[in-house]
């Protein structure tokens, strides 16, 4: 039985968790992290001495970081399905993983999530979090522009690099900021609705992060 430690509104966990959905996967979830804790136990620490979710254990294959753990998932389970059979096209994909993980990820999640949402009113640097909104919105037009040509981000089907960026697009539709016009992206979106697996994975009520700096 595959076994995956973390909460369910971690955005992390849910990449995993889409993975896992669409894929069909038997799989037990223990939930750790934020509110449940857990990652100071020594048994949890030998699995991921960087003591984050999510992690996975596979049969005794044990696996951290979520790109890591999403991409493991696909090889093994999701040949010619999320992990396309062609280097060049999983290539093509793989770029908008790294994409997400170096750039959209850090600039929404940190710069907007955090310092808009899970920041108390009276603590917010408007500034600074504006100047995010706009970043972030410059990386989605980059988005909607590869977009523009195919209905998912590696193609004509979902695939593995669709799942980092397209956990984002919950949270970035759902708070109360300013957005652009973003056609194709907002098309995309509706086409991962449409999933159960996001729908169950990912559009995770987090109202219990607001204002919430820790746990």
């Amino acid at each position: 039985m595959l076994k995956i430690w973390g909460r369910k509104n971690s955005i992390n966990v849910q990449k995993v968790m889409w993975a896992v959905g669409e894929l069909g996967l038997p799989h037990e979830r223990i939930d750790a992290g934020g509110s449940f804790g857990g990652l100071d136990d020594p048994g949890f620490i030998a699995m991921n001495p960087m003591k984050r979710i999510p992690v996975i254990d596979d049969a005794g294959t044990v696996i951290w970081e979520s790109h890591a753990i999403t991409r493991y998932l696909c090889a093994q389970y999701g040949v010619g399905r999320l992990w396309p059979e062609s280097a060049v096209q999983r290539s093509a994909g793989d770029i908008w993983m790294e994409w997400t993980q170096t750039s959209l990820q850090p600039t929404f999640m940190n710069g907007v999530f955090w310092s808009f949402y899970r920041t108390p009113e009276a603590q917010r640097d408007w500034p600074a979090i504006r100047q995010s909104i706009q970043n972030t919105a410059n990386l989605f037009h980059v988005l909607d522009k590869h977009l523009a040509k195919r209905p998912f981000v590696g193609g004509e089907t979902l695939t593995m690099s669709d799942i980092p960026p397209g956990v984002q697009l919950y949270r970035y539709f759902s708070l109360e900021i300013e957005r652009p016009s973003l056609p194709h992206v907002e098309a995309w979106y509706e086409r991962l609705c449409s999933r159960p697996a996001y729908r169950e994975h990912v559009m995770v009520p987090f109202d219990e992060l607001r204002g919430r700096l820790s746990f």
